[in-house]
């Protein structure tokens, strides 16, 4: 997973051809841990995708601007445009996410 370190180098990532799945989370965030053990089975699982780790506490002004006030979130850009979100509150699954991006799949090939 990438792990940008300043926001030229997250803005790279969005402006990018193809699709990249920005993951916010945060260290001190519980669900964020809880998924962290099957984020790389994840992430093998989907080798057309870039997989872009977003520190929400770090870049919080994106956070902000991207409507991330939930963590962990996933958020999906294609050729530098939005095509899915999964932001909310809850804690996310293995399923949930894997769930998430196939459908992202089905309606953007």
């Amino acid at each position: 997973m990438k792990q940008p370190s300043s926001l030229e180098e997250l803005a790279a990532y969005v402006e990018a051809p193809g699709r990249h799945v920005f993951y916010f989370k945060a260290d001190w965030c519980g669900d964020c841990r809880f998924i962290a053990p099957f984020l790389p089975e994840i992430e093998a699982a989907y080798p057309e995708m870039t997989f872009v780790e977003v520190d929400r506490d770090a870049f919080m002004p994106l956070a902000q601007q991207w409507d991330i006030f939930g963590i962990p979130s996933l958020v999906v850009i294609k050729d530098g445009k939005e095509i899915g979100r999964l932001v909310n509150k809850a804690r996310k699954t293995q399923a949930d996410i894997t769930a998430f991006l196939d459908g992202l799949e089905r309606g953007n090939k």
